[in-house]
């Protein structure tokens, strides 16, 4: 049986440089998706322009999928009472344009995906795009910036445990999958994009986009 295609995650959060580097060769990393919406960071060597470069002259590929895989959505439809959807951002087609991408890479490169937060739980790289190459038959290995790889396994252990705790007394019933599948839900409630409204003349208001 052949083994099951791998995606490794990955956070800068405030990294230095070599530090990101290091991680990225000591896993073998060919090339990194960058999955964040707006490709810019306060730290500067993340901006998409220089960390292109940087990782070019590492000999790793870098591809922008913010477009397709990124939390913050251009499409209205994914959007309830002002609020990215998870569930439905899976069914745009964007987004599955996205994910068929990165599987294509597997087949050639190994990848990382690139966004902001150090936690994998508090991010929509692992609540959206990983859980959705999960559900792909694609193996998720998520890289802490202590150089600890943590199995997808082990995250999703780690996420049941802070957002419902796991089955109690009175919901005995509850099955692994279906601890699961509500963490993940309830997860992706509390992380997803908001739209900010702006005050604008005339006692209106904009959404932030």
């Amino acid at each position: 049986m052949a083994d099951r295609p791998t995606v490794y995650t990955i956070g800068h959060s405030n990294l230095s440089m070599m530090q990101f580097l290091g991680l990225l060769h000591a896993n073998d990393i060919t090339a990194v998706a960058d999955v964040r919406s707006v490709p810019r960071s306060r730290t500067s060597h993340f901006n998409r322009d220089f960390l292109e470069a940087t990782l070019k002259r590492e000999g790793v590929r870098y591809v922008f999928l913010g477009e397709e895989l990124g939390a913050r959505r251009v499409e209205t439809e994914c959007y309830e009472d002002g609020q990215v959807d998870f569930e439905k951002v899976v069914c745009l087609p964007a987004f599955t344009r996205g994910i068929e991408r990165l599987r294509h890479g597997m087949t050639e490169y190994r990848i990382a995906l690139l966004c902001a937060e150090k936690e994998p739980i508090d991010c929509h790289r692992v609540i959206l795009v990983a859980r959705a190459l999960c559900g792909r038959g694609v193996c998720v290995k998520n890289i802490l910036s202590d150089g600890v790889v943590e199995d997808g396994s082990e995250t999703d252990h780690r996420l049941v445990v802070r957002t419902v705790g796991g089955p109690t007394l009175f919901d005995a019933s509850a099955n692994d999958e279906e601890l699961l599948e509500q963490a993940y839900h309830q997860r992706g409630k509390e992380i997803a994009y908001r739209r900010q409204e702006v005050s604008v003349p005339g006692g209106k208001s904009l959404a932030d986009r």
